[in-house]
């Protein structure tokens, strides 16, 4: 039986989440197309007869504008040293760049193996594969190079085979049929989440939180959930809540949908919103809504 962890890590926006839930089998890390969508470290669990692998999807490194984005970074980074193995996930269709040689500066004294993943290749030729991997192993060595595509499952059976033979011996840590250490109602505000994310489109950026206030079990087969979707300005406000309420109403009855799905069970779900001025950048609101290294 082997066992271990691996750090999901690379820029924002190449498919970090959009792997996790592929493995896993299950949704709990959100994807939306805007980068940064992924927060704080967010840990699936994959158990079989080979043993168990514990993923961490990670933010996406990129340069911090705010104290959230230092915290995201923060979170990342700090994570490459906790695990048996560091997967740094690329996108075939993002030529290489400073953002690549940053995160490969800091790869580069990694004490654990690092696989190359270069994700979307249902998207290119073989060739381009190639061409793109060229600069990559220009500048360092990886323990392996496995093209993938992420969304669907290409390759993902070797790259969970190549991971278990350089994982040690080891017992299980979480029970079989466990697949995330996370708690129900993290992943709810994260639906939550996603759906304002998508639905918004581009008019609102990534000044949206939401915190859970309450979650009831009230029957075996029905759960009361309170949630606030917190803002920077009371435009966004305005935009989150819409002509007669008409977004705010299509965010929650999405996001009822999975939550449903989820707990399988029916889902009441009471949705707020509210302004938390400048929230991103206050330590105390980072802690209050569990951005917490």
């Amino acid at each position: 039986m082997k066992s271990g962890f691996v750090s999901i890590v690379g820029r924002p926006n190449v498919g970090k989440s959009t792997l996790l839930n592929t493995i896993i089998g299950h949704k709990i890390a959100i994807v939306s197309e805007k980068p940064q969508t992924t927060r704080t470290r967010i840990q699936g669990i994959h158990t079989c007869e080979q043993g168990q692998i514990i993923f961490i999807d990670t933010p996406g490194i990129h340069k911090p504008k705010h104290r959230l984005g230092e915290y995201m970074v923060e979170v990342s980074t700090r994570t490459m040293n906790e695990v048996d193995i560091i997967y740094y996930m690329t996108d075939v269709t993002r030529p290489f760049g400073g953002g690549e040689q940053f995160i490969l500066n800091r790869l580069k004294d990694a004490s654990v193996p690092v696989f190359l993943l270069v994700n979307k290749i249902d998207l290119v030729s073989q060739q381009e594969v190639e061409e793109f991997i060229r600069p990559f192993t220009g500048y360092m060595g990886f323990s392996k190079i496995i093209p993938i595509s992420a969304t669907l499952a290409i390759n993902v059976d070797r790259l969970l085979q190549e991971t278990f033979e350089l994982l040690p011996e080891g017992p299980l840590y979480y029970p079989e049929g466990d697949f995330t250490d996370q708690p129900v109602s993290f992943i709810a505000a994260e639906l939550i989440r996603e759906k304002a994310l998508i639905l918004t489109r581009d008019e609102v950026p990534h000044s949206l939180a939401v915190e859970i206030e309450e979650f009831k079990q009230q029957s075996k087969d029905k759960v009361y959930l309170r949630a606030v979707i917190y803002t920077e300005r009371d435009s966004q406000k305005g935009i989150i809540i819409g002509k007669n309420g008409q977004m705010l109403k299509a965010i929650g009855e999405q996001a009822r949908l999975d939550i449903e799905r989820m707990l399988d069970c029916h889902v009441y779900l009471d949705l707020w919103v509210k302004v938390k001025k400048n929230w991103r950048d206050s330590e105390t609101n980072l802690n209050q809504l569990g951005y917490r290294l």
